[in-house]
This record gives C-alpha cells, sequence and structure tokens, in this order.
C-alpha cells in the first residue's frame, strides 16, 4: 500500500476547465471516497490518478514517487470499473489471473493468486464458469478479483456498485469495507451515492464543479459543513434552508429575521464581516424536526406528501410564507424525518418544531457560520 499525493492538479480540455488546483494527500491504508454531482470532476480526477486522463499542470506522486507522465501500468494501480470489464469467453480463473499472464509471471505465481482473491471474495468455486453465468454481484467480485491479484499499490474504485440492485448493492459495500480491513490497502473510491461515501469512506472528498470543497470523516463532514454545498449534498433527506436577512450582532451572537419564523438567535456565530440587512440562510435537518408545539422555535405548516417508510415516516409540509431554497441547496418544501410511524395525512395541519442548537447559519457567500459540536464514533 502507498500514499498518494496531488499537487496543484489542472486539467483542461480546451477552453473547459475541468480539475481547478486540486491539494490532496491520501494516506497509506485509507479508503477515500469522492462524491459530488455529475460533471464535478470526481470521475475524471480518478482517471487522471490512474493515467487514463493527462495533467495540464500540477504533479501526482504514488509512494512518494512522482508518476505525473508515467504510463497507467507503470504506475502500481489497479482500476475496477462501473462496468465489469470481463473476457466472455475465459472462465472467472482466467479473467482474474490475466493481468499477471500478460506481465509473464509464473504459472504456479498465478495460480496462488487467483486462489487467494478467490477465497478472500469468496467464489472460490466459481473459478470454472464463464461470466455468463454469474449473477451480477458475482461478476463484480470478479473485477474486483482480478485487481487483488495484481497486489497493487492503490485500488481504484469507479462507481463499481451502480449497476446492482438495491439490497446486493448494501451486501457489496459490507463486503468492500470488509476487503479493505482484510488488505489494509489505500482504496480511492468514485460515487455518486452519499449513502456509499457515508458507509465506507475513512475519509470524503466533495467536489463540485472541478474543486475540492471539502475534506473529512463522514461524521465531521455531516455535523460540521463548510458550507451550503456540502450541508445540501450530504443527507438524506436533504438539509432544509430557509432564506433570511441578519436583524442584529451582538458580539458573536447572531438574530435573524426570516419572515414565517419568530427571530432566531444563534451563538458562536463567526460574524467578522457580517453586518446587519446582510442576507443569511439558516438550515436544520430533517431529522432534527419535531412535531409538537415544545420546540425553541415552531412553524404552523400544511402536508403535502407523506411517505411510510415503515421504520420511519417522511414528510413534506408548506409553510407559507416562509422562505425555503429551491433545488440547488434543498427542497422546495419542509423535510421532516421521524423515526417512527406517524399516522399523517395528505392536506393535515402540523405544527413543526426545532431547537436552535440544532441550526447552521450560512452567510451570504454560502459559507458557514455556525459550527455544531463534532459528534463522536463510538
Amino acid at each position: 500500500m502507498s500514499s498518494v499525493k496531488l499537487e496543484n492538479l489542472q486539467k483542461h480540455y480546451a477552453q473547459f476547465h475541468a480539475l481547478k488546483d486540486i491539494n490532496l494527500t491520501i494516506d497509506k491504508g485509507e479508503f477515500i471516497v469522492m462524491v459530488g454531482p455529475s460533471g464535478c470532476g470526481k470521475s475524471t480526477l480518478l482517471k487522471t490518478i490512474a493515467g487514463l486522463e493527462t495533467v495540464t499542470s500540477g504533479t501526482l506522486s504514488i509512494g512518494g514517487r512522482d508518476v505525473t507522465h508515467e504510463e497507467p501500468g507503470d504506475r502500481g494501480i489497479a482500476m475496477v470499473f462501473q462496468s465489469y470489464a470481463l473476457y466472455p469467453h475465459m472462465t472467472v480463473a482466467e479473467n482474474m489471473g490475466f493481468g499477471l499472464r500478460m506481465a509473464k509471471r509464473p504459472q504456479a505465481e498465478i495460480d496462488a493468486a487467483v486462489k487467494r482473491a478467490a477465497e478472500i471474495l469468496r467464489i472460490t468455486e466459481q473459478l470454472d464458469k464463464r461470466p455468463r453465468q454469474l449473477s451480477g454481484g458475482q461478476r463484480q467480485r470478479v473485477a474486483i478479483g482480478r485487481a487483488i491479484t495484481r497486489s497493487p499499490e492503490v485500488f481504484l474504485f469507479d462507481e463499481p456498485l451502480s449497476n446492482l440492485d438495491a439490497a446486493l448493492r448494501t451486501q457489496m459495500r459490507v463486503e468492500l469495507s470488509t476487503l479493505h480491513a482484510r488488505l489494509g490497502s489505500t482504496m480511492i473510491y468514485v460515487t455518486h451515492d452519499q449513502v456509499e461515501a457515508m458507509t465506507m469512506a475513512t475519509r470524503i472528498v466533495v467536489l463540485n464543479k472541478g474543486e475540492i470543497e471539502q475534506v473529512g470523516s463522514p461524521l465531521e463532514l455531516y455535523t460540521n459543513p463548510k458550507n451550503l454545498f456540502v450541508a445540501g449534498f450530504l443527507g438524506a433527506p436533504r438539509m432544509n434552508f430557509f432564506e433570511g436577512t441578519v436583524a442584529d450582532i451582538a458580539g458573536n451572537t447572531v438574530t435573524t429575521t426570516i419572515e414565517g419564523l419568530p427571530p432566531v438567535s444563534l451563538d458562536h456565530v463567526d460574524t467578522q464581516g457580517l453586518s446587519p440587512g446582510d442576507r443569511i440562510t439558516l438550515g436544520v435537518r430533517p431529522e432534527k424536526l419535531a412535531t409538537d408545539s415544545g420546540s425553541s422555535v415552531t412553524i404552523p405548516a400544511r402536508i403535502r406528501l407523506v411517505e411510510h417508510l415503515g421504520r420511519e415516516t417522511v414528510f413534506y409540509a408548506d409553510a407559507s410564507p416562509l422562505k425555503t431554497s429551491g433545488s440547488d441547496t434543498g427542497t422546495e418544501n419542509i423535510t421532516v424525518q421521524l423515526p417512527q410511524i406517524v399516522p399523517f395525512a395528505s392536506d393535515a395541519a402540523v405544527t413543526i418544531g426545532f431547537e436552535i442548537a440544532d441550526a447552521y447559519l450560512f452567510g451570504p457567500d454560502g459559507q458557514t457560520l455556525a459550527a455544531r459540536k463534532p459528534l463522536q464514533a463510538i
């Protein structure tokens, strides 16, 4: 396993600036997950690390060795693609050992590597089968096994689970996390699925428009997003955002005016550069909203849609004249997530409430002004 270091990495496609001054250090043995919306540059960055895309400027090092201009086969990496890319005329064993055969390794070494990888992935009984005889999950294991047999310094995964059904994706997430723990290898994983990022990553890299917005552990990013984009991207359902203005500043306490809400005062706010009258955004996660009148802040609303999900209830409510942010950051209605079955019906009147300590405050530039206490994993 090796570390990976990206310094001032730039990538241009003619006039399009795909990657903008990327600086990132990935330690040995980390499981890094890169997330972001379509077109944010995550797959381009992964392919740049793999050597499948050239670098316009900047440097890329693997294990302390500058590989910026090296061929993909000389970088000590193995990549697992979204499509399984298996040879249909070869058996599972032949597919898994193909890279070693091309490297002209001894047959005994190839057989031992294939056997070891098959045992790790629990596909020993499939070694004599062809890809068409396998399920989607088994084919993905074969693709991962082909990477394992090469004993690479770094594993690269480009949305490897996107072709699988929901149940199988959940199973494969567990298996990939187990594989990482067993091998101790450096893994870089690209996905658009934030659940994969939150459940698998040592650290998450959030990208947007070719730039890194924030890097940190899943709990760190979820609890203390750097800005509106990260806050809105991580979390399902998305965070609720309410638009308003700064009414008063007293030390590190800011009082906001939001139409449809009573004045809300938040402390421990970074007030540097902030003035009364500035536009602000208040954010509250759906699971921090309650349906009672005993909260610090209450909002009268009317339910538009209810989703009964068994273990929880999610509903969307209209709280006019409260102004909520649009699709770029949140939803056009208030979203509430309750951890139990609640027999709400559409068009029912409801009181929604939250505690001020659970609210986030974002400045005119979208940066977070009030940080929350970090969560700690047990």
